[in-house]
């Protein structure tokens, strides 16, 4: 299902269920249903072109035709799906009594009944539809509707982008630095002049980040080092012809100063010559602005040639793919939060170095909340700027404005041009990645949104209709997410273990285009407490974001029947969600439902009757047991509760589920293990045991064939692992992540580890082995998608000693992020090109064997931290048996050592205490004012610091007028190593002395 077509394809798809189905229609009634499937068909057409076309150029009358066609699919889709719950209804679930001899006698005469009487209505809302599809064809012949043309003449419209390239340099905030840098790029390699060498750099960056502007910058500043030059604007889509005419224009505008009136009679590939000709035996540098096809690059580039004596060649896109396919990726950086500060005041005050006319306290704090909601987008501050300088110097208008943005309601000339730049991105995207885009304006600003939740809320809205080439439907979501990204539209964020995207976040610039599209589409409606008028369509999606419980629940009393989603966004709402389940949820159509983190303590027995339920989140409550007809759900594919919940038995026949967790195994629900097994589809299974290790659990996985994520785990600490349970178990090829260290050794690495082409996707492996040789951790090495490795041995009960691990294998865990290592007695030492991208290292180790280590080398203890280039963190557990006091202080010192002289600086801990840091003082004695704040705060807002207030005594000197004591003193010390913190006095007059060391003693 597809914005643009609203349901139909679901509707054409169910429409043929009924034909084909056990229904038992009547012959007239399926001769409709054909007629219908055809007639739909022929208009999901027509809507598919409406949806390629911008908003502002639609005809009028094309997007009510279009509007009222699309809520007409959806009155379709509930009349089926009313019919099938109708229908299904009748017999009797799963788990029911059946009934025996009379009684089922009258039991069956009151079945066939209520079906015929369900088949009769079917026939008539049948007709009842028909005759609204025929009107709604009508009016399409009547007012002459031509799809996607428009109509009349309209004006002309300007693309807003175009200002970019003539924006007076004095205007560019933050520019130079950048520009110098992305010039050294292009000329320079290792300090030598490249100006003779060829050179593509591709800029690539969110719309509206400053890709433009920052390539002009750089062509205004280095085109007199060359022959020739062009800059050219690419587009959407481009006429060949007319571009490279434009670049053979520019780049030699005497030879040709007559092709504007007298165009050169030339194909495509002959003017593709004329330029490989021309550009042979000269020092070229052109800019191709704005690709958003690699495929138009690969013409483009066929004009441009490799010769010998020179070129430079820029390009931008808004679409990482091209940029890496192009070559040279520079990922542009948003700017600072100082030289956004520079931006924003500069627009509005018209100087931005002026600091007299920054705003006053009052105003600073709305401007400093708003730029961080613009994260260093130029665009996004710019538009910022001109609605704040047409407003009242107070905090109130201010505050208006701010609230205003993000939102889709704020409708002034800048705020469009805003959306008509991005809107470029938006209509490039292929009709299923709107939906799914769009889809996010259900979620508030500046929301953390998990990727895997995210995915099966667009399963269960129907979006993704069938898996292709065996891919399931949460793997072809994923790959949607994937495209987004990739295309700039939202910000992933990744975790720090894995390095991997797990959440996700959209910039307000984006979600104030959708917010309005939505509107506009009555895709989403979100109540989220601000003035937005009476809602006057039939709300299809329901958002209730950050407003207070009464006002979500009077809402939520509004006619609902349609509602395919309601979101709750909002802290402590157990009780509204209870009174939604048994108001709102008990409706047919719904086919999501998250209550998480709500505090129920039963799941309302009505889930189960909400048939085309697909996902069912009830995490983070004290939930004892699931449902019991929660098993009738047939068409849920994930299931989530926390693993002391119990599930019912027949959980084996949700044939559907792809994700199950945490499943609560004991000595009352080990049966549940063989009716797992039914569970063949299962990408995500996680199992917590209550009584220790089952051997059944080896047959279950046997069967799960398609486990991608598997996870056991055991309730009690002190319960013994299992040995060697694992060890007939062999991984599927699609394995991604394994963690079975709390409940099971494997007696050595497993054979299917040995075969790094058996598990070439996995990436997070947590795991318990007996015993581990040198050889096995080259294996493990090789790994070639491991990113988190968490690795217990038992060689201390196996009194392995005197063994040193060496991972010293150039380009050996080449993508590892996060590395545990944990039972090993000895020390291991890293090498030169191991790991080269490991962030985290965790470790415990003997102190005895460390110095025995220390004591065989020329250099002392060295573990070789210096070379693992990317580290960060160093987490260390000493075991002290045997050792000495002084021999562990010395021990300790020099891995604190090691973490000094390290690039990085990584910060450590040993046995949890974290190295103590230095802090050296700057006092600075003028008054604080405003002016002086903002800089400050942009210095501190760089990185990210760690900030807190000390306070000191002045009883030390009573004598002292309380009026001259300190104030509390602003601490800022970075978190990052590597940079030494200051702690800066804030204060309006000077501080005696011993105040100064006062402080200085203080911890």
């Amino acid at each position: 299902m597809e914005l643009a077509t609203g349901a139909l394809p679901s509707v054409i798809a169910k429409l043929g269920d009924l034909l084909v189905g056990e229904y038992n229609l009547q012959k007239a009634v399926k001769g409709e249903i054909r007629f219908l499937q055809s007639e739909l068909e022929s208009m999901q057409g027509a809507l598919a072109k409406v949806s390629a076309t911008p908003a502002d150029q639609l005809d009028p009358q094309d997007k009510i035709w279009a509007r009222d066609l699309r809520e007409l699919s959806f009155d379709i889709e509930d009349t089926i799906d009313a019919f099938v719950v109708r229908d299904i209804g009748n017999d009797n679930g799963d788990g029911e009594a059946k009934p025996r001899g009379i009684s089922k006698l009258i039991d069956r005469s009151v079945s066939l009944f209520r079906k015929a009487k369900a088949r009769h209505g079917i026939a008539s809302e049948i007709m009842d539809i028909k005759s609204r599809v025929v009107e709604v064809h009508e009016h399409r012949r009547r007012y002459e509707i031509n799809i996607g043309a428009g109509g009349g003449d309209k004006t002309a419209t300007i693309d807003p982008r175009l200002f970019t390239r003539y924006t007076d340099a004095k205007e560019l905030v933050g520019i130079g630095e950048t520009r110098d840098e992305l010039i050294n790029i292009l000329t320079e390699e290792n300090g030598v002049s490249m100006l003779r060498a060829g050179k593509v750099v591709s800029i690539v960056g969110f719309g509206g980040l400053g890709k433009t502007t920052l390539a002009n910058a750089v062509y205004e500043k280095i085109r007199s080092l060359f022959d020739c030059c062009a800059f050219v604007s690419v587009s959407q889509t481009p006429d060949l012809k007319k571009l490279f005419m434009d670049i053979i224009y520019q780049l030699d505008k005497e030879k040709y100063k007559d092709l504007n009136e007298k165009p050169l009679d030339l194909d495509e590939v002959q003017l593709i010559n004329e330029l490989r000709e021309f550009l042979q035996q000269k020092r070229y540098f052109i800019v191709m602005d704005d690709i958003w096809d690699i495929s138009i690059w690969k013409m483009i580039k066929c004009a441009l040639p490799d010769n010998d004596v020179g070129y430079k060649i820029i390009t931008t896109t808004r679409i990482s793919e091209v940029a890496e396919k192009a070559g040279g990726v520079y990922k542009l950086k948003h700017l600072s939060l100082n030289n956004s500060r520079r931006l924003l005041y500069g627009r509005i005050f018209g100087n931005c170095e002026d600091t007299e006319k920054y705003p006053d306290e009052e105003l600073a704090e709305v401007s400093e909340r708003r730029l961080k909601k613009c994260a260093g987008v130029p665009l996004a501050i710019i538009t910022m700027a001109s609605l704040l300088a047409c407003k009242a110097r107070n905090k109130m208008e201010w505050y208006k404005v701010y609230n205003s943005v993000g939102t889709g309601l704020e409708n002034s000339l800048d705020v469009k041009n805003m959306r008509k730049i991005l809107s470029f991105s938006y209509y490039d995207l292929p009709p299923h990645l709107r939906t799914y885009l769009l889809y996010l304006s259900v979620f508030p600003e500046d929301y953390k949104i998990e990727k895997d939740r995210l995915i099966w809320m667009w399963v269960a809205e129907g979006f993704i209709q069938c898996g292709k080439q065996g891919r399931s439907l949460f793997e072809l979501g994923e790959s949607y997410f994937n495209d987004l990204v990739n295309r700039s539209m939202i910000q992933p964020i990744y975790d720090m273990y894995t390095d991997m995207v797990s959440e996700c976040r959209v910039h307000d610039m984006v979600l104030d285009l959708i917010c309005s599209l939505s509107s506009e589409e009555n895709f989403v409606t979100i109540l989220n407490g601000r003035d937005q008028g009476s809602l006057s369509y039939t709300i299809r999606r329901l958002s209730l974001q950050n407003g207070n419980e009464d006002h979500a629940m009077t809402s939520a009393t509004r006619s609902l029947q349609q509602a395919r989603t309601a979101l709750y966004l909002s802290l402590g709402a157990s009780e509204f969600y209870v009174y939604w389940i048994y108001k709102v949820v008990i409706f047919h159509k719904v086919t999501a439902l998250r209550l998480r983190d709500t505090d129920i303590r039963e799941a309302p027995e009505e889930i189960g009757n909400i048939q085309f339920l697909q996902t069912l989140d009830l995490r983070a409550n004290p939930i004892c047991d699931l449902p019991l007809n929660i098993v009738k759900l047939r068409h849920l594919t994930s299931l989530c509760f926390d693993g002391f919940a119990r599930v019912p038995d027949g959980i084996g026949s949700l044939t559907r589920l792809e994700h199950l967790a945490y499943v609560l195994i004991d000595c009352a629900t080990v049966g549940i293990l063989e009716e797992l097994g039914n569970l063949t589809e299962l990408r995500v299974l996680c199992i917590i045991f209550w009584d220790g290790w089952n051997d059944k659990l080896v047959g279950l996985l046997h069967k799960l064939q398609k486990i991608q994520r598997l996870s056991i785990d055991v309730c009690m600490n002190n319960v013994r692992k299992n040995m060697g349970g694992l060890d007939a178990w062999v991984a599927p090829r699609h394995l991604v992540a394994l963690d079975t260290e709390k409940i099971c050794w494997f007696s050595s690495l497993p054979a299917w580890m040995t075969n790094p082409s058996h598990v070439p996707n996995l990436r997070s492996l947590s795991i318990a082995v007996r015993e581990i040789r040198q050889a096995d951790v080259e294996t493990l090495g090789r790994l070639p998608a491991l990113r988190d490795l968490q690795l217990q041995v038992d060689h201390e009960e196996l009194g392995i000693r005197g063994v040193v691990l060496v991972i010293g294998s150039a380009g050996s865990f080449a993508c590892l992020v996060c590395c545990g290592l944990w039972g090993f007695v000895g020390p291991a030492v890293f090498r030169r090109g191991a790991m080269p991208r490991l962030r985290t290292l965790r470790s415990r180790f003997s102190v005895r064997e460390a110095i025995a280590v220390a004591g065989a080398g020329d250099d002392g203890l060295d573990l070789g931290l210096g070379s693992l280039p990317s580290l960060q963190e160093v987490n260390v557990s000493l075991d002290c048996e045997g050792a000495s006091e002084e021999e562990v202080n010395e021990l300790k010192a020099a891995l604190r050592r090691a973490t000094k002289i390290h690039p990085n600086h990584p910060s450590i801990s040993i046995d949890g205490e974290k190295e103590e840091e230095d802090t050296y003082l700057i006092s600075i004695y003028h008054t604080w004012h405003i002016g002086c704040a903002l800089g400050m705060v942009a210095v501190f807002h760089a990185a990210p610091h760690r900030v807190e207030a000390k306070h000191v005594d002045h009883s030390v000197l009573p004598s002292v007028p309380k009026a001259w004591c300190p104030k509390p003193l602003m601490v800022v010390a970075p978190a990052n190593a590597g940079t030494y913190p200051v702690a800066i006095f804030l204060h309006g007059c000077n501080m005696v002395n011993s105040w100064y060391e006062q402080w200085r003693k203080q911890d």
